[in-house]
């Protein structure tokens, strides 16, 4: 069956309408790129969030990397650390379940890995033990 991006983003539409974080987040990222919706940065990040807000690493990894850039949303290094850090901050899905998904899950840690650790090199002192104070006292909705 041939690829359908516009069908897919009608699909987790419904599901991300019903709160179904993995849904949120792959709308977030159709949003993003332009495929199957308008590249509209403001409503990726807003997808992102909502996924991020549940404790879903891959939204939190994305909303991180969104504040990072600026893009949908104001550059804010304290907040972009303080997602990419929550996201990192659970046991890797590799380590859990032995599938291709977790292959993928490794690649996502890999680059969130990477974007706070230079997230971190340009930051004060101050903003990283801002952000980790953000992430300690984080909790999901």
């Amino acid at each position: 069956m041939p690829q359908d991006y516009a069908q897919a983003a009608r699909w987790y539409r419904k599901a991300a309408d019903q709160g179904y974080a993995k849904a949120q987040y792959n709308l977030g990222i159709l949003y993003g790129t332009g495929k199957g919706a308008t590249q509209d940065y403001a409503e990726a990040a807003n997808w992102s969030r909502k996924a991020a807000d549940q404790g879903d690493p891959v939204g939190q990894a994305f909303l991180g990397r969104f504040y990072l850039s600026g893009q949908g949303v104001p550059t804010d290094y304290v907040q972009a650390d303080m997602w990419l850090t929550l996201a990192l901050s659970r046991p890797s899905t590799a380590d859990q379940v032995q599938t291709e998904q977790a292959g993928k899950d490794n690649k996502s840690d890999a680059l969130a890995t990477k974007l706070r650790d230079y997230i971190e090199g340009i930051m004060t002192e101050d903003q990283i033990a801002e952000a980790h104070r953000l992430a300690r006292e984080w909790k999901p909705k």
